[in-house]
């Protein structure tokens, strides 16, 4: 496991040595956040113009929150109050006995109320995206739209991935305590670190957020994924609902993602030029269309508000 870390975060530094376009954007400041009866999280919250309406943003799996949406955030800060946080086992997030994508919502609907923020929209990028959907089904009273980028109703589709999360569900099972303590250590350190070293640019602070995962969090949060299986239940979504969709996904193909949009009441669909990493490494062609998606969710938000009073 420590090899496949060290192997992924070299592949990190090397397309940033070889001047990968990570934009250079000031990143926002984060606090402590303690959720009664869960624990605490990092997050960042920007508040945007007065009165405006809010947007949680979940990351993808191995990520932190700034970690996957900082090209975006301050676009999105001229129209909405953005959030921000880290989930658990990732970054500065939660640490509990499992990871579990049902907690991970939970833990959304926590921060939602904790911050009262009223009925925001909730978007999720890969993994987060999941856990939006999670969202909807588990608290649907705080949600008042969702946005969901990169996104899937299950991984097992066929045998090839199958037998992938198979295995991986059965050996994280076993390696459940090892990884907890592991992750625990690895999260006292590279919070500490964080904390405590300020980045001199963006990809020295983007490598720093990266290391800050450890990779036997991100496989348990892999395992967990493996699970996910939202097809029967996605067409009584009824609140606004945006899908945004990497056109060259290799991860999750865009075909997929597409049929994903039309089991979706009124699903809007939006298309950005790049692949699955392209929230940070083609934010120049994934930002523009996430904003819009936004945009429009919120509008129809409003409509739909008139339509209710």
């Amino acid at each position: 496991m420590q090899k496949i870390g060290h192997w992924v975060g070299e592949s990190v530094r090397k397309q940033i040595d070889d001047h990968v376009k990570i934009p250079q954007v000031d990143i926002p400041q984060g606090h402590w956040l303690e959720l009664p009866r869960r624990g605490r999280t990092w997050v960042t919250d920007v508040p945007g113009p007065a009165g405006a309406p809010a947007i949680v943003l979940l990351h993808a799996v191995g990520c932190t929150g700034m970690l996957t949406w900082f090209p975006v955030v301050h676009e999105l800060a001229k129209r909405f109050r953005v959030v921000v946080f880290d989930q658990r086992w990732h970054g500065r997030g939660i640490i509990s006995e499992n990871f579990s994508v049902h907690d991970c919502a939970d833990d959304v609907a926590a921060v939602i109320t904790e911050l009262e923020l009223d009925h925001p929209i909730v978007a999720g990028y890969s993994m987060g995206s999941v856990i939006a959907q999670r969202v909807w089904r588990q608290h649907p009273d705080v949600v008042g739209g969702l946005i969901l980028a990169a996104t899937t109703d299950r991984f097992r589709t066929n045998g090839r991935e199958t037998l992938f999360h198979s295995g991986m569900e059965i050996a994280m099972g076993g390696l459940r305590t090892l990884s907890k303590s592991r992750t625990v250590r690895w999260a006292t350190r590279s919070t500490a670190e964080a904390l405590d070293i300020g980045p001199t640019d963006t990809g020295t602070w983007a490598l720093n957020e990266w290391r800050s995962t450890t990779p036997w969090a991100m496989a348990q949060a892999v395992a967990a994924l493996g699970r996910h299986h939202s097809t029967p239940w996605l067409s009584r979504i009824d609140v606004p609902t945006a899908v945004v969709i990497p056109s060259h996904d290799h991860v999750i193909p865009a075909e997929r993602q597409r049929k994903l949009a039309g089991l979706i009441p009124g699903a809007t669909v939006h298309e950005a030029d790049c692949g699955h990493a392209g929230c940070v490494l083609q934010a120049d062609k994934f930002v523009p269309v996430f904003v819009e998606a936004a945009t429009v969710t919120a509008a129809r938000m409003r409509a739909q508000e008139v339509l209710d009073a």
